[in-house]
């Protein structure tokens, strides 16, 4: 069985197109292997990718393999099983092997920091990436989103830390064994993998107890899902911090926070029940400050003073689609955001309204998942109804088969028992609605994990 990268010199990756394989793609590239990928469609996070001559073929075909005989075959979880092209490289005898495990070979061999959660992972992923580079650690970086302030979503370093957003959804995050494990939360999600909150509990439980001898535990206590794990790990594995907010109990805390107009935040640091720092943060949104909280216990443990951490901080300028301003057309304001799961969805709301108490919220948002919209269907019409008008987009499916009680209008049909909601065909159809409905002053808010975002560019296009 392979378990690692040996006597491997030609990589094929499917999906390459996508945040997390294009990230996986630039560091084997880096790392002397020879890179191949396809995808259905040519994203931007390929263009970074070309110019390191990585190849890129269009769509998925059987002759992909053939035309580059690689040795391995990594593909994204999007990819269903019995696609033609993973069968002909399994029929040539190439080794094939989903992302997570491919990426927990590279992880597991470094000092690794692994960022995992339901929620808020890409920042505080992001957050930690920046302050370990600028503090001159020259990290290993690999994060599901492009990175602002350093313009990619992937960094092969020179030193021997490897940082790394974990994604749960498959339970792939299981394989990997940081040295530093960071929880932002266990609330759950993912219900086509995780049938139970208390699978999900569980492999967040075997995730923690799976980091190396005296490894640190950071984890966010405010959250009821962190705290059922806690007292369900092996407490002799390393040191555990916890985070919250306004708890001088725990090891890092935040209190005194102050939302700022038209975007930003601050608040006074805690160590313990001493204060040890005031926050200015240009991002917004306590789940912001808590991403922060995150990120200074995990490199204050790795060796960064908190002052170095808190002055780093106030020059980040947040990740791709989190609370992204897209640009203004005739005084309306576009935001993006990539938030789907309906914690996700208050959290953003409450940060737009702090951010812009005066001004209404037109969304426009793209359920994620038949799964996710059928098992959670009261709880997103409950947080999508804090949006003053609601345009609603069909299901972006990701590969998962209809489920009759999943879709928009099942959603649309809650929704409308709180408040009136639109329910649109397409994006034509939502454009045409929304520029009925907004006017000067408002926000024009997308949101989603699928394609929303072309939305509203396509409204400040227009």
């Amino acid at each position: 069985m392979l378990d690692n990268l040996e006597n491997i010199k030609k990589i094929h990756v499917m999906g390459m197109g996508g945040a997390g394989m294009s990230s996986l793609a630039k560091i084997l590239s880096g790392l002397g292997y020879e890179v191949t990928g396809c995808d259905l469609e040519h994203g931007h996070y390929l263009d970074e990718l070309e110019e390191l001559n990585i190849k890129f073929l269009n769509g998925h075909s059987p002759e992909h393999i053939a035309l580059c005989k690689p040795d391995l075959l990594i593909y994204t979880s999007a990819v269903r099983e019995d696609n033609l092209e993973l069968k002909a490289a399994r029929d040539n005898g190439v080794k094939v092997v989903k992302r997570g495990e491919a990426l927990s070979w590279l992880f597991n061999k470094a000092k690794g920091v692994g960022v995992a959660g339901a929620h808020g992972k890409t920042t505080t992923s992001s957050m930690i990436s920046l302050i370990l580079s600028r503090a001159g650690l020259s990290p290993t970086l690999y994060v599901g989103a492009e990175m602002r302030d350093m313009g990619t979503n992937a960094v092969l370093g020179q030193g021997d830390l490897f940082l790394s957003e974990l994604d749960e959804s498959d339970g792939s995050f299981e394989l990997f064994k940081p040295f530093v494990s960071v929880i932002t939360n266990i609330d759950w999600d993912h219900a086509d993998h995780f049938k139970t909150r208390e699978d999900y509990i569980n492999a967040f439980t075997r995730f923690i107890d799976n980091r190396k001898s005296n490894g640190a535990l950071v984890i966010c206590n405010d959250d009821d899902g962190s705290k059922i794990a806690l007292n369900k790990i092996d407490k002799a594995v390393g040191p555990v911090f916890k985070y919250g907010l306004n708890n001088f109990n725990l090891d890092w805390s935040a209190a005194n926070i102050n939302h700022k107009l038209n975007g930003g935040s601050s608040c006074e640091i805690y160590k313990c029940d001493v204060k040890a720092g005031n926050l200015n943060l240009k991002v917004s949104g306590e789940h912001n400050i808590l991403n922060a909280l995150a990120a200074i216990a995990a490199v204050n443990f790795l060796g960064v003073e908190l002052d170095e951490a808190i002055k780093i901080l106030a020059d980040f300028h947040g990740a791709e689609r989190r609370l992204q301003i897209k640009g203004v057309k005739d005084d309306v304001l576009v935001i993006d955001d990539y938030a789907h799961h309906h914690t996700e969805i208050k959290a953003t709301l409450n940060a737009v309204k702090n951010i812009y108490p005066d001004k209404k919220i037109i969304l426009a948002f793209q359920p994620h998942r038949y799964t996710r919209t059928a098992i959670f269907l009261e709880q997103l019409a409950k947080s999508l109804s804090m949006a003053d008008k609601i345009f609603l987009l069909p299901v972006f499916e990701a590969s998962e088969d209809y489920i009759k009680h999943g879709t928009s209008d099942s959603l649309a049909e809650e929704i409308n028992k709180i408040k009136d909601c639109v329910l649109c065909n397409n994006f034509d159809e939502a454009l045409k609605l929304i520029k009925l409905e907004v006017k000067a002053g408002d926000i024009l808010l997308t949101m989603g994990a699928g394609t929303i975002y072309i939305l509203g560019e396509k409204f400040l296009e227009s």
